[in-house]
Order: structure tokens, then sequence, then C-alpha cells
């Protein structure tokens, strides 16, 4: 099983984390027992219930370069003063 990356598995709620957890270790035992081809379909819930972490994380992203473009902005212009550059 794969698991998803520590940036993702932190943007999921509560109920997507218990169930993200439940579904590792029932794709884990199903590994263990050499039945790849159901710990293949667990992967792939796995793979949809992460899908809005992923989009959070996105958002994240996309939020902290509109800051970054909109201080840059500033700085251009002037309008930042020594103290905020910090």
């Amino acid at each position: 099983m794969r698991h998803c990356s520590v940036q993702v598995r932190g943007l999921l709620t509560r109920d997507e984390l218990d169930r993200y957890n439940a579904l590792m270790e029932v794709g884990s035992f199903l590994e263990s027992q050499h039945r790849y081809d159901l710990s293949y379909t667990v992967q792939k819930e796995v793979d949809i219930l992460i899908l809005p972490a992923i989009e959070r994380l996105k958002e994240k992203g996309r939020e902290r370069d509109r800051a970054t473009e909109l201080y840059l902005e500033q700085k251009r212009l002037g309008l930042l003063d020594e103290d905020d550059e910090d």
C-alpha cells in the first residue's frame, strides 16, 4: 500500500484520517495474505479518499503564491516600510 504524503495526511479531517488509517490497515493485511487483487481495490479507495485533502493543499499553495505576489507588488511600489520586510 502506498501512503500519501505527510502534508496531505495533515490536511485530512478527523473522519477522513480515521477512514484512511482503517483502509491502510486492511490493505496491509491483504498484502500480507498475498491478495494483491483486493489490496489494489483498497488502494484505489484510499486514492479517492485523499483527493479533498490534496485540493486543500493546492489551495494553501495558491494562497501563499497570492500573498507573495501581493508582497512583491507592494515592495515594488514602495508601500512597505523597512520594518515590514522581515
